[in-house]
């Protein structure tokens, strides 16, 4: 696997992401001198791992935006042959311990500043053959940012209430709760209403369709 430096500007950084659109994910594995698997169920994360390589992300697992030096955050956003986002975008999971505040949430510190990448997403393309579209640096208006204040500061109420039942999918206008495991045997220990300790699926928060189509529309 290729080994590429983190950028040090912006400007640094969207020259990389220029080069890298209307290229298939074939042509950028290449260049990583990695190997596409033949599809991505068993590697979900395959194509946001493929891109961190390339433009030279640095966090790794740390709960950083993935341009540490930069503050900003890569997403992927697969597309459908429509030009919709095909899915939620996963944000960050749920922490162990309760945040006091929004502005010194995960959540927010992923997305003050985002990197989207939009893919090509149809099924009845070949893995190979999907291609980059043009990535997208952006930050929330003042609006998108009160709205996703509004939905993590209710859905971190309920769930440091313990709550549970009542963080269904349906909860939040831009941000929503989802099981976040790999399968429903990985369990987490917490409290619910009742002040008993119960094994929950740990969950992370979402961004909908609905709030990504937004940005791709603001471009």
């Amino acid at each position: 696997m290729k080994k590429i430096a983190p950028a040090l500007t912006e400007q640094a950084l969207m020259e990389r992401v220029n080069n890298i659109a209307g290229l298939t994910l074939q042509a950028i594995a290449d260049r990583c001198e990695i190997s596409l698997p033949e599809n991505l169920v068993r590697e979900k994360g395959f194509q946001g791992q493929l891109l961190e390589i390339i433009l030279g992300a640095n966090a790794g697992n740390q709960s950083l935006p993935d341009f540490k030096e930069l503050n900003i955050e890569l997403k992927t956003l697969p597309l459908t042959s429509s030009h919709q986002p095909k899915e939620s975008t996963f944000v960050c999971t749920t922490p162990q311990h309760a945040e006091d505040c929004f502005e010194d949430s995960v959540v927010w510190k992923k997305l003050q500043r985002v990197l989207w990448i939009p893919i090509e997403a149809n099924p009845q393309i070949p893995l190979a053959h999907r291609r980059i579209g043009q990535g997208i640096l952006w930050s929330p208006t003042l609006e998108q940012a009160a709205i996703l204040k509004e939905d993590w500061t209710e859905l971190t109420e309920l769930l440091s209430l313990g709550r549970y039942s009542e963080l269904t999918a349906r909860r939040g206008e831009y941000l929503q709760l989802r099981p976040k495991a790999a399968h429903s045997r990985v369990l987490r220990a917490s409290i619910n209403e009742q002040g008993e300790e119960e094994f929950i699926v740990p969950r992370g928060f979402y961004l909908r369709t609905r709030f990504t189509q937004q940005i791709l529309s603001q471009v």
